[in-house]
């Protein structure tokens, strides 16, 4: 029997783990999903609405956030891929990247907030 399910690479290989942990992976997958889209939502309330900081940090911040958002789905769906491969090989989860890089992000935006609020 083959198996046709999408990514080849990853359903084509190993045993089919225990349903639960693969929910929970999705899980793990739709929680960066959200993350990416309140960093999108962030982004654009800089804009939107007006913050009191100067025009030229606002909207750094602004596009800062926008392309982390854009990035941050892909992330995700390594992380996803690279999950689910271990756990149809039964080996260990693999270390995510994304989640020192989203806090170093979120310590930046905040950083950068908080000085543009001395800055007005």
């Amino acid at each position: 029997m083959s198996d046709s399910r999408f990514p080849r690479s990853v359903f084509a290989v190993g045993t089919d783990p225990d349903p639960r942990f693969t929910l929970a992976n999705e899980r793990t997958f739709l929680a960066w999903i959200r993350t990416s889209l309140a960093l999108i939502a962030g982004g654009v309330a800089l804009e939107a609405f007006d913050v009191p900081l100067p025009g030229t940090l606002r909207a750094a911040v602004s596009v800062f956030m926008l392309i982390v958002a854009i990035i941050l789905p892909v992330v995700a769906w390594g992380h996803w891929k690279q999950s689910e491969r271990a756990m149809r090989e039964n080996r260990p989860l693999p270390f995510s990247f994304g989640l020192p890089v989203l806090v170093a992000v979120i310590v930046v935006v905040a950083g950068a907030l908080l000085v543009g609020e001395f800055l007005v």
